[in-house]
């Protein structure tokens, strides 16, 4: 399975690398090599000897010999010669040779390259192996490169994969006379440093290529139609000033409310911030001695609860009507549902509150304020009480 796994990603890298890359026609930096490495060859675990019966081949060691010549800068072929000798898992060894030729591409600058060809390996017996793999010559002065590369076979006629690893040390030659660097778009900056690779003719560019922007707007001259825009100012797509009308730090194209009040918090679409805030209102009525009739229905703290229900009209209430504690429980329960109705009529009647959103119910004494058995505790136990809450979203400041 881990040799099918190496043959699939070295083949990826192949086919990614060839459709990224077209083939060019620049003088490669040398134009041949020689080269000598030692490799380390690992065979497939299920690959049989036929020599002899119930032995597998492990790993082995060669050293190669290769000539390669370079077409372009990102082409080139080799041929190359193996002296190999591979190891039996159980002991002992077999030796041969595996002679081949490869098609390599050359990254730009040299970076890496992928390599695939064919090779007749003649260890036992022979067989023509597929192989790809990846490298590098890495620069280790004028006259050498370093290789390194790893590579996988696949055997055509048993379907075998083995992999191998090689480290060398390659010889250029044949060096080619540097060509003037291009600049395609006349601008003055060499295509290799040249940011800009298409600057239109005429224009005045920086050490990258690019326009300049003489007013640091971030929109190049070239296309700033406000050419001497302020330091600090926001700017459009053609350099000029972008408008706020409510002064809310968010441009009126990108404002979806655009009449924001002053003072508020807004968000990235330019709409005030909301937090959550708890408002709450409690009210109590007192009652003459067995009396159920609102005697000031017009008390301001009366039209306060009302104008709080009307400023929260999603709001609902339970009105709760109260006795004192003389009388007996049936004539107090009575009573206080009287209460509680009288005060609910109040509000619906004389301050216009749906009665949908009232609700009233009757305790009779069972929740006294004051327990006590004078004139003062069945005062304050002649009651109704009701208490409005309610979650609302307020602005936040800035």
């Amino acid at each position: 399975m881990k040799q099918h796994f190496k043959m699939a990603a070295l083949s990826l890298a192949v086919i990614s690398a060839t459709n990224a890359f077209a083939q060019d026609s620049a003088e490669p930096e040398y134009k041949s090599w020689f080269g000598i490495s030692g490799m380390y060859y690992n065979t497939d675990e299920s690959r049989p000897l036929d020599l002899t019966e119930g032995e597998v081949y492990d790993d082995g060691l060669g050293a190669t010999f290769e000539y390669g010549f370079r077409f372009t800068q990102s082409w080139a072929a080799r041929v190359e010669f193996t002296k190999l000798s591979v190891d039996f898992r159980d002991g002992g060894d077999d030796s041969g040779e595996m002679t081949g030729v490869d098609a390599l591409y050359f990254m730009p600058d040299d970076a890496w390259f992928v390599f695939g060809g064919v090779k007749r390996q003649s260890v036992g017996d022979s067989t023509t192996l597929g192989n790809i793999g990846i490298g590098k010559h890495w620069k280790v002065g004028e006259t050498a490169r370093l290789i390194t590369e790893i590579a996988t076979y696949h055997d055509f006629g048993e379907s075998y994969n083995d992999f191998s690893v090689k480290v060398g040390l390659a010889i250029p030659f044949g060096k080619s006379t540097p060509s003037a660097p291009k600049d395609s778009d006349n601008d003055g900056v060499v295509d290799g440093k040249d940011q800009c690779p298409m600057t239109p003719a005429g224009v005045r560019v920086d050490a990258t290529g690019c326009s300049v922007d003489n007013d640091n707007d971030g929109v190049l001259n070239s296309v700033d139609q406000c050419p001497n825009t302020p330091a600090g100012t926001k700017v459009d797509a053609t350099g000029c000033a972008l408008k706020d009308a409510d002064n809310d730090g968010v441009v009126d194209s990108k404002d979806m409310c655009p009449d924001t009040p002053a003072g508020v918090k807004v968000d990235a679409k330019g709409c005030t911030v909301f937090d959550e805030e708890t408002v709450e209102i409690t009210l109590r009525v007192l009652f003459d001695n067995e009396s159920a009739v609102v005697k000031m229905p017009k008390d301001p703290e009366i039209s306060e609860f009302a104008e709080f229900m009307k400023q929260y009209p999603s709001t609902t209430a339970v009105i709760e009507g109260h006795t004192s504690a003389p009388g007996s429980e049936a004539y107090n329960m009575d009573l206080s549902k009287r209460r509680a109705a009288n005060f609910k009529e109040v509000m619906v009647d004389m301050y216009g509150i749906e009665g949908s959103r009232l609700e009233t119910i009757g305790y009779g004494e069972t929740q006294l304020l004051d327990k006590g058995k004078n004139a003062e505790a069945h005062r304050v136990n002649r009651r109704i009480s009701v208490t409005v809450k309610d979650t609302v979203k307020v602005a936040e400041e800035k």
